[in-house]
């Protein structure tokens, strides 16, 4: 039976519902897991730093992996099924990787044996996840949709995490150390994780997708990704812009705290990055229609760039400015993630007009690893760059070392994001080139 264009909606977006529930785990690991580190267990920000570092590559490699799987060995029940039975090891992982176990040898181990397992449980249900967005629907306007849907839960999920994380785990905790609030946060929200994930997977349906004729091995995998210059270029470009916005987001809570001396309006300016966040995804696919996605980047990009200009010439003195800044710049970022997820699964098609091979585990997997590696990059470039500024936790900084730590936070950014754009110059995927691909395929 076809379904009507209100059931297709429906579909689509209660498919991007699991953002939402992959978004409570993400942003909690992106915005306060290294500040957690520091500032509650009290870690030095050179360990803090390799720790997440090195779970980030691992990560990468695991999310890898998971794509070759979701290629070479779809799963008999579905992928929905995967989703489902992922949910809870993924939930237990979170709460492990916020318990605090100590700071000595075995407590250190138990922490990154922990941080670990969250990753590789987190990848093997995430990649799935991702490609189920190219086999859930094969146009292109529908995946657009469910990226800018995707996004919108994702935000959601942010402001969640953002502005609950520390009230929750003091609700919760009542008179808890820090440590021991973060991890009442964390199990609150895999709870939530967990029953949205299961629903997720239960309800998910798929479109018609080409059949591969069998499955391709690594090396011809690797081989088709390598020659896909819409694949290569885009993640070249999409690495470049997450050292940026890693780098500026993971020094938010260590602005607000040392250079503003106020950690409640770094967590309100996390939580109203993430609603500005929401607000523009609309805004975003709108444009997107008029202009094209590639760029839809350009544009995102250079604005960006002016705002870290701006940042870099400007002492932001007080709360309220920081605050109107990094909104600002998340409004302008938010561009930058739709522009990549909108044009990722199109270089699926793109790969498999070049080289005859259609690979989407491989394409989500890889893209995962990269995305690991520039996380990886950003936070050791952000750890060496705070500790040689001379920067202790949890004490006065400093005037030399506030200095250094603010050039780090601006200029690191800039470089990068003027990278991504040399790059995406190089990019095929202009606009109506995925229509005339299509087109081509089905020829």
């Amino acid at each position: 039976m076809t379904l009507g264009p209100l059931s297709i909606k429906a579909r689509l977006v209660l498919f991007a519902f699991g953002d939402f529930a992959f978004n409570l785990y993400w942003q909690s690991i992106m915005l306060f897991l290294l500040f957690y580190y520091t500032d509650a267990l009290g870690l030095p920000m050179a360990t803090a730093a390799a720790i997440y570092t090195v779970a980030s590559v691992w990560d990468g490699i695991a999310s890898f992996v998971a794509g070759e799987v979701t290629d070479r060995r779809p799963p008999k029940r579905g992928y929905g099924r995967v989703l489902m039975l992922g949910s809870v090891p993924l939930g237990l992982a979170c709460v492990l990787t916020y318990a605090p176990l100590g700071t000595g040898p075995v407590g250190l181990a138990l922490v990154v044996i922990g941080h670990l397992l969250f990753r590789t449980a987190y990848a093997a249900i995430n990649v799935p996840y991702l490609a189920m967005g190219a086999r859930i629907s094969t146009d292109s306007r529908d995946r657009a949709f469910v990226a800018g849907a995707r996004m919108l839960f994702g935000t959601l999920a942010w402001v969640v995490v953002a502005r609950g994380t520390v009230p929750i785990g003091m609700w919760i905790g009542g008179d808890a150390v820090a440590a021991q609030g973060y991890l009442w946060a964390a199990v609150l929200f895999a709870v939530l994780g967990t029953g949205i994930l299961v629903l997720v997977g239960a309800t998910y349906r798929e479109d018609a997708v080409p059949a591969a004729p069998a499955p391709p091995s690594v090396r011809a995998s690797l081989a088709s990704l390598a020659a896909n210059r819409a694949f290569v270029t885009l993640n070249l470009a999409m690495m470049a812009m997450i050292v940026a916005v890693t780098m500026l987001n993971k020094s938010v809570l260590y602005y607000f705290k040392y250079f503003l001396g106020s950690d409640d309006a770094g967590q309100s300016a996390l939580a109203w990055m993430g609603v500005v966040s929401g607000l523009a995804v609309p805004l975003w696919m709108l444009l997107q229609r008029w202009l094209g996605t590639r760029a839809l980047w350009f544009v995102a990009a250079c604005a960006c760039m002016a705002g870290l200009t701006l940042f870099a010439k400007v002492h932001m003195a007080t709360p309220l400015a920081m605050q109107l800044f990094l909104v600002g710049m998340q409004a302008l970022i938010v561009g930058l993630h739709f522009a990549y997820w909108a044009m990722l699964p199109n270089t699926i098609e793109y790969g498999e007009q070049a080289t005859g091979l259609r690979v989407e585990g491989a394409v989500f997997g890889m893209a995962a690893l990269l995305q690991r590696v520039a996380i990886g990059v950003a936070t050791a470039i952000l750890g060496l760059g705070f500790d040689s500024a001379g920067y202790v936790a949890n004490q006065a900084q400093s005037e030399a070392t506030l200095a250094a730590m603010r050039w780090t936070i601006a200029l690191v950014p800039l470089g990068a994001l003027i990278l991504s754009c040399a790059v995406m110059l190089l990019n095929p995927l202009g606009k109506g080139a995925h229509a005339r691909i299509l087109k081509g395929l089905a020829r």
